[in-house]
């Protein structure tokens, strides 16, 4: 699972290098939330259904897809996202002397 978290983490580091950064923020954790959700899926099919590890199962909770994946799991992806977005932006900026992050919301006036 660590290894899972770990590229979810550099594929949405990603997203502001193939977006630009008008981009809005929850366009790009609407962006992340669909990388972890497929990447979850895809592990999950191969480690708890094909090698039958059950590392997690879904299968409770609504509208989920084979125990793997779930509606309310997309939605914490979502947020998690966020975080994820910010903190990668940060790092880059505070180490590596990228570009300083700046953010444009659903609700902001300006995206010039």
């Amino acid at each position: 699972m660590f290894i899972l978290g770990g590229i979810c983490f550099v594929l949405i580091g990603l997203i502001n290098i193939l977006f630009s950064w008008k981009t809005l923020l929850e366009v790009q954790m609407l962006i992340g939330s669909c990388i972890i959700t497929t990447l979850e899926f895809l592990t999950g099919c191969i480690v708890n259904l094909l090698l039958g590890f059950h590392v997690w199962d879904y299968s409770d909770l609504p509208l989920n897809i084979l125990g793997q994946i779930c509606i309310p799991f997309s939605i914490i992806w979502f947020f998690i996202s966020g975080i994820g977005i910010v903190m990668d932006d940060y790092i880059r900026y505070i180490f590596f002397k990228e570009e300083k992050p700046k953010y444009f919301l659903l609700i902001s006036k300006e995206r010039n």
